[in-house]
Formats: structure tokens, C-alpha cells, sequence
């Protein structure tokens, strides 16, 4: 069996930045990294859709896991791995382990649309080459087919087959899945930031956030109070995150996080084609939002700061005894 690691918290599935000519800016791409460590989150995922990992050479892809890898200290990076052709999913699979990958994110084959056996066959073959763990992911939107829960069930009996990222918008597949596996070792992570607190209610134990690139802070609070009980507190974040969790997806991901990137100067908006620029009339709600979102946190670190010195010893000599 692989070594396993907490599949429990926050996972910000990362952008890949580029500059001007369209290549890899691995400079910001490792600042970014460091940046979201030290925000306190639970691991990283690079190369995955967020990624844009449809637009990168094998050998690109590899060198964005091995530049985040040496980036970081102390959190596990999983590599998206995933192809349509089992032999490719593989084979970036065998390079994301050797490069020092962590762990594994698993796409399920698109446009071949396979039939559930032929998923389960694909995802067995590299779980049984490749000694690491491996999350499912299910994004039917992106690949024309959905894992279904016996498929999900069935696969979450392999040792290295250790969590399934849901991305379906289904919460009734999600539960059941949770549910069917929760005697085994087996996690299930949101893949949709507007339903992590419901897939967290459900029996989730975390996320790979598009969300979390631009606010890693909130979103590990939001799941920390959903994972300790807490869904008052929970909710209560959640709602302040709704309106970015619905700008992040008004075009194709990763457009808007990336123009939200470039605003909150974390890194360019720049896209490979196909992928365009997000539009003016997007891009001016989306700065509204993340002013918003600062202007409460400004607000927020107002009233947790601690009384001056002054206000101290002002309060000490009012009271008994405070001249000693």
C-alpha cells in the first residue's frame, strides 16, 4: 500500500502562470506556491484543470510539479495526472511519482465517453503501476461522462485509490458515495466551491478549491469550523464567499480566478488559446467582489486587534490596586 497522507482540508488547485511569450513564469509559479503554504493550507494540486494542464507539454508538466515541489516545505502536492489515453495518464503518472509528487489527481477520461467498466479498468491500471496515492475525479461537464457511485465504490477497494473529487453538481451522488465508503479509507473532496459546506455536511472531509488560490485564509477557516462541528461558523463564512464563488465560474476555469489573480497581484491573467481574457463587464463585478471581500477582512483585523499600551494602563490605574 502507498504512503497515505491526510486527505482532509483545504487542496487549492493552482493556476499555471505564463508570461508574455506564453511560457511557464516559474518564478510567480513558485511564489504562489510558498504564498498559499503559508496562508496555512493542506496541500497543493497543480496541473489539473485549474492548471491548465490541457495546454501543456508532458515535459512542462512535469517541470511545473518538480518547480512546486521544491517550493514548499511541509504540504503534500498532488499532481493532476489525468489523460483520455490510459497509456499517456500513465505514463505522466509514473514521471509526476518520480519528479516527488505526493500524491495523485485523476481526471476521468473525456471524450472517448468509456463505459463504467472501461472506467474502472483505466483507473485500476495506474493504480496498480504507480505506488501512490490517487483521488478519482469526476467533472462530467468537462469530460462527457459521470463515475457513478458503483464505479466510485468499486475502485475505493483498491489500496491506492484513496479519495474521489466530486465535481458533478450532484449532491445526492456525492452523499451516496460518502456514505458507501465510510468504513473504508476513503475520502471525499469537493470539487465545486459553492457545494463544499454541503458536501462537507454530507460526509466530505475537504476540497480542491479554485476559490482557495485567491482566498486560502477563509476558505481553510470555513472547512476547519465545518470539519470541528462548527456550521454556524461555517455557514457564516460561506456566505460571505458566495459571490466569489459564483465570479470564479461566470466563464470557463481558470478565466476569471486568473484576472482575479492579476487583481489581488498574485500573478498574470495571461491564458494559452484558446482561452481568452476575461470579459470587461466580468472582470469590473469581480474586482467589486474582491474589494468587498478586503474591505470586510480590513475590518475584521480591526476589531481583533489587541487594546494600544495606552488604553491598558489607562484601564489599569482606573482600578483597584492598578498603581502597583
Amino acid at each position: 500500500m502507498s504512503t497515505q497522507f491526510n486527505l482532509s482540508g483545504v487542496f487549492p488547485a493552482m493556476c499555471t502562470p505564463f508570461d508574455e511569450d506564453e511560457r511557464i513564469d516559474f518564478e510567480t509559479l513558485q511564489q504562489d506556491a510558498q504564498r498559499l503554504e503559508a496562508a496555512g493550507v493542506d496541500g497543493l494540486v497543480p496541473v489539473g484543470s485549474t492548471g491548465e494542464s490541457a495546454t501543456l507539454t508532458h515535459e512542462e508538466h512535469v517541470r511545473v510539479v518538480e518547480a512546486v515541489i521544491e517550493a514548499v516545505d511541509d504540504v503534500p502536492v498532488i499532481a493532476g495526472s489525468g489523460s483520455n489515453n490510459t497509456r499517456e495518464a500513465l505514463e505522466l503518472s509514473e514521471r509526476s511519482a518520480d519528479a516527488g509528487a505526493d500524491g495523485l489527481l485523476l481526471i476521468s477520461p473525456y471524450y472517448n465517453k468509456p463505459e463504467q467498466r472501461g472506467l474502472i479498468e483505466h483507473y485500476r491500471t495506474i493504480a496498480d503501476a504507480v505506488d501512490l496515492p490517487q483521488i478519482v475525479y469526476n467533472v462530467p461537464s468537462r469530460t462527457g461522462r459521470s463515475i457513478d457511485p458503483d464505479t466510485a465504490v468499486s475502485l475505493a477497494s483498491h489500496d491506492n485509490i484513496a479519495g474521489y473529487k466530486a465535481a458533478s453538481g450532484d449532491l445526492g451522488q456525492i452523499g451516496e458515495i460518502a456514505e458507501r465508503t465510510r468504513e473504508d479509507e476513503f475520502s471525499v473532496l469537493s470539487g465545486d466551491d459553492a457545494l463544499t459546506l454541503p458536501t462537507l455536511s454530507v460526509g466530505g472531509t475537504g476540497t480542491i478549491s479554485v476559490a482557495a488560490n485567491i482566498e486560502p485564509e477563509r476558505t481553510c477557516a470555513m472547512v476547519g469550523a465545518a470539519l470541528d462541528g462548527d456550521y454556524t461558523r461555517a455557514r457564516e463564512i460561506h456566505h460571505e464567499l458566495g459571490p466569489l464563488f459564483r465570479d470564479l465560474f461566470v466563464e470557463t476555469n481558470p478565466i476569471p480566478v486568473k484576472e482575479a489573480m492579476q487583481i489581488r497581484g498574485y500573478g498574470p491573467a495571461r491564458m494559452r488559446p484558446p482561452l481568452s481574457r476575461l470579459s470587461e463587464e466580468h472582470r469590473d463585478e469581480l474586482e467589486a467582489v474582491l474589494a468587498e471581500l478586503e474591505r470586510e477582512t480590513t475590518v475584521a483585523d480591526a476589531e481583533s486587534e489587541p487594546e494600544s499600551e495606552s488604553e491598558s494602563e489607562s484601564e489599569s490605574e482606573s482600578e483597584p490596586g492598578g498603581d502597583r
